[in-house]
């Protein structure tokens, strides 16, 4: 159909060009938005979880550095991680032919699985690129050193670790901890005390 037949049947609609009753439709319904709000712009935060933590390692180790790794997990470990099925109380993080490994950290089975389920206790393979490999190989070859998994969550959907370089702890400096804890806690009972009565 023309507009001289759209015109000579009659009606509103005839007596408009076509490009005026498209400018027409288009005010009357918006148009979708194609750009997103000014709230998208924000950097959205990361959220973490945490799965496991080695609560041990920071009494028998003196922290000195810590550093975030990938680790590679097969599908049953990353569920049972999930579930809270993880012991870091024995675990170690040691240096094999340019990849980091971490040892001795126990990942319950998953009880779901009926067949394929994956060793406790299997070394599992960290994801750092190879400078930091090189800079843990420098700090581990110092005597005295050691590679600890301080916690293991999960950030952005990916399983990560927490290591630690750490240096083994003394018995006296192992006390010494201890009194300055227990210090800091009686300080704030009696803190607690004197404010309660005002």
């Amino acid at each position: 159909m023309t507009p001289a037949n759209l015109r000579k049947q009659g009606g509103a609609a005839a007596a408009m060009p076509p490009l005026l009753l498209f400018r027409l439709v288009s005010i009357a319904m918006p148009a979708r938005r194609t750009r997103p709000p000014a709230d998208a712009d924000a950097p959205t935060e990361k959220r973490e979880v945490q799965l496991a933590d080695n609560r041990r390692a920071r009494f028998d180790y003196q922290i000195e550095d810590r550093m975030e790794a990938g680790i590679a997990l097969r599908g049953t470990e990353i569920k049972s991680l999930r579930a809270g099925r993880a012991n870091l109380r024995d675990g170690y993080a040691r240096v094999e032919n340019g990849e980091v490994y971490l040892r001795n950290v126990h990942i319950a089975p998953w009880p779901n699985s009926p067949y394929d389920n994956h060793d406790p206790l299997r070394p599992r393979k960290l994801l750092l690129h190879k400078d930091e490999i090189a800079r843990l190989v420098g700090t581990v070859a110092q005597k005295g050193y050691t590679l600890v998994p301080l916690r293991m969550y999960v950030k952005s959907g990916r399983a990560k670790v927490e290591l630690g370089v750490a240096r083994g702890r003394k018995r006296y400096d192992k006390r010494q901890v201890i009194k300055e804890r227990e210090a800091t806690r009686e300080m704030d009972v009696a803190i607690r005390r004197r404010v309660g009565r005002g």
